[in-house]
């Protein structure tokens, strides 16, 4: 399993944090190796950790679940891989989630996903772990209007669910070459976007544990 948490900001060091301290899982819709979504969630990591918060960034590709079929879910229960994302879902006040599009929709991967964590598991509740959460989207896409289209099917699956969704949500079009070599965007006015956004989650989540 690969997290993306640099000493310090650890989920296993939590307790070394002032309890005000942001507390984000951050993660791509995607599990190409490669993909753009990936940089992007990496990038908005950074941007929140250097606004105070703790950020743990995971990589879906390492929580493997079959499609959700409720007769699987009856004869085997919930994933192994599921029940570790869940623990990450408790553990974590706030949300950043890349989306890519999919012919204008959100990723297979990130619906399947986000469905399995909603099922109960014995007697908890999996809609719980959307409960209080708050919620900032982003989306890259090599084309021009940089997966806006997935955004709102993101918004919307999210607000079903419970999770509060920030109206400072990103996109990156012609995202190909809108990153540099050490993985941060290049336009100014994007890299303002990105840090405002990651900056009104942290915000808004140190004024929910007040």
């Amino acid at each position: 399993m690969t997290t993306d948490t640099p000493p310090g900001n650890s989920t296993d060091n939590a307790t070394n944090n002032p309890a005000d301290t942001p507390r984000i899982l951050a993660f791509a819709g995607s599990a190409r190796s490669a993909s753009l979504n990936k940089q992007l969630a990496r990038a908005a990591a950074e941007s929140a950790r250097r606004q105070g918060a703790d950020v743990t960034l995971v990589d879906l590709r390492d929580y493997p679940a079959p499609l959700y079929d409720g007769d699987l879910e009856e004869k085997h229960g919930i994933p192994p891989a599921i029940r570790q994302l869940k623990t990450l879902f408790a553990a974590h006040h706030g949300l950043m989630i890349a989306s890519p599009e999919y012919n204008g929709f959100i990723t297979p991967l990130l619906k399947n996903t986000l469905d399995w964590i909603s099922r109960s598991d014995g007697d908890a509740s999996g809609l719980a772990l959307f409960e209080d959460k708050l919620a900032v989207i982003l989306a890259a896409s090599p084309g021009a209007l940089g997966g806006m289209r997935s955004l709102q099917t993101v918004r919307q699956l999210l607000t079903n669910l419970g999770v509060l969704v920030l109206p400072n949500q990103v996109s990156v079009p012609r995202a190909g070459q809108a990153f540099d070599d050490t993985g941060q965007l290049t336009d100014a006015a994007l890299n303002k976007r990105l840090d405002n956004a990651c900056a009104a989650l942290c915000r808004h989540l140190r004024c929910l544990q007040a």
